[in-house]
């Protein structure tokens, strides 16, 4: 029989943890309430809260709706967010993870600060195109800020101006300091800042989940398709041992690699609840004890 484990490590982050515990609080009272995009990128729990009366909107629908409660998830939003909520008499229940509220006030202080010099800095955002935390963080500069996601992005950026570079709070840190070296080689004038603004807590967990991955034959990472920190961990699960899988729930699970595994790791990403890593070990003890 293979022995099968959980990842202490694994699970929700504490700003995800955060917004959950307040949804589910005012579902409670009212049992309804409206949530600014996925309050999580996990659409298994996305579906559990759906069922408790969370519904999930998108900022066009936020321009329609007048006098009445809406969340915003950890990921954070812009000031126009908040501009449009005070307009339509909307009571804001903020969820924004303090990490991420940190960054967009240290941004914000910065690019005003910036306004008294002749030509303002150019402010670069290392992280993902259109990802919600990164929209939150550009809004702090008007929309000015430019978005890299990788070295190549840098092709297409004046590096002879002032920069001032920040990072999205869940990119590997690895790939923040390839940035940070590649602008230095290709930058012949002006000054270069950089702020290492990635959550700890997020990072930390690549070094203990490669340790984890090597600690068993086969693993089974749980995340949603949507999760950029998902996608993250499990390149790390992958290269740390090379018989990892990728599943959103049960149904994605392939029992026959792992029939001939002694140890089996389950672990997931920050938005990957416990309770679905719990019914992940729930369907292969049931599974693959019975072939036995």
């Amino acid at each position: 029989m293979a022995k099968i484990e959980i990842d202490a490590d694994s699970g929700y982050c504490f700003g995800v943890v955060t917004a959950i515990r307040k949804a589910e609080e005012e579902l409670e009272k009212s049992g309804s309430l409206f949530c600014l995009g996925d309050i999580v990128h996990n659409s298994d729990e996305v579906e559990r809260l759906r069922r408790k009366g969370l519904k999930t909107i998108t900022h066009n629908d936020l321009h329609r709706l007048h006098d009445v409660k809406v969340l915003l998830r950890a990921h954070g939003e812009p000031p126009s967010t908040y501009r449009i909520a005070a307009n339509n008499n909307i009571e804001v229940i903020d969820a924004t993870c303090p990490v991420v509220l940190q960054l967009q006030r240290r941004i914000k202080q910065a690019y005003d600060e910036a306004a008294a010099l002749p030509l303002r800095p150019l402010f670069i955002i290392y992280g993902k195109e259109g990802h919600a935390e990164v929209n939150g963080l550009v809004g702090q500069t008007d929309g000015e800020a430019i978005v890299i996601q990788s070295e190549e992005d840098l092709d297409s950026v004046d590096l002879n101006r002032d920069i001032l570079l920040y990072s999205q709070t869940t990119k590997s840190p690895e790939g923040f300091a390839a940035i940070v070296e590649a602008i230095k080689c290709r930058k012949t004038k002006g000054s270069f800042q950089y702020f290492d603004t990635i959550c700890r807590q997020v990072s930390g967990r690549m070094s203990k989940i490669r340790e984890f991955a090597t600690s068993h034959e086969a693993v089974v990472f749980v995340s949603g398709s949507k999760s950029s920190n998902g996608k993250v961990l499990f390149a790390q699960c992958l290269e740390a041992n090379p018989h990892s899988m990728h599943v959103s729930n049960t149904a994605d699970i392939d029992l026959d690699k792992l029939r001939d595994a002694a140890t089996i790791g389950i672990c997931g990403a920050t938005s990957t609840p416990r309770w679905l890593m719990n019914e992940i070990m729930d369907y292969l003890t049931t599974n693959l004890h019975n072939d036995f």
